[in-house]
């Protein structure tokens, strides 16, 4: 691919690892200080401070006795599902109005197709 999109990836990873191993020793010193059986990051300022700073609150349950490698996946999806990356990732350049207005059909016609093929998917499946 191109040197900016082969960063961005390498750049991803680092950060996912970093995130993974902070999560991993988060949880436990958690697991050791106390019985808390939840992990919520705290959000200490109610607006981002700049255009690239997300107010995240993402928040999962770790069970007793769950193994560290399962409450991380499952984190990681969350992060995943919340969109934040993406955001992230749209907001690393500048994306002018029209361009944006763009992606957003874009993606909107790929949501669209995803669901009408999940909707088939499921009417097969019943019959």
């Amino acid at each position: 691919g191109e040197p900016i999109e082969d960063n961005f990836k390498i750049l991803f990873i680092e950060t996912m690892a970093r995130l993974s191993t902070l999560f991993v020793a988060l949880v436990a010193a958690i697991a050791t200080l106390s019985n808390v059986m939840a992990f919520v990051p705290v959000n200490t300022r109610s607006v981002p401070a700049s255009s690239t700073e997300l107010a995240v609150n993402i928040k999962i349950q770790v069970g007793e006795g769950e193994p560290i490698e399962s409450a991380l996946r499952r984190f990681k999806r969350e992060v995943n599902k919340s969109g934040h990356l993406m955001d992230l990732r749209h907001k690393r350049y500048f994306e002018n109005s029209q361009d944006r207005k763009k992606r957003k059909i874009v993606q909107a016609r790929n949501r669209k197709r995803l669901e009408r093929m999940q909707k088939r998917r499921m009417q097969q499946q019943r019959s």
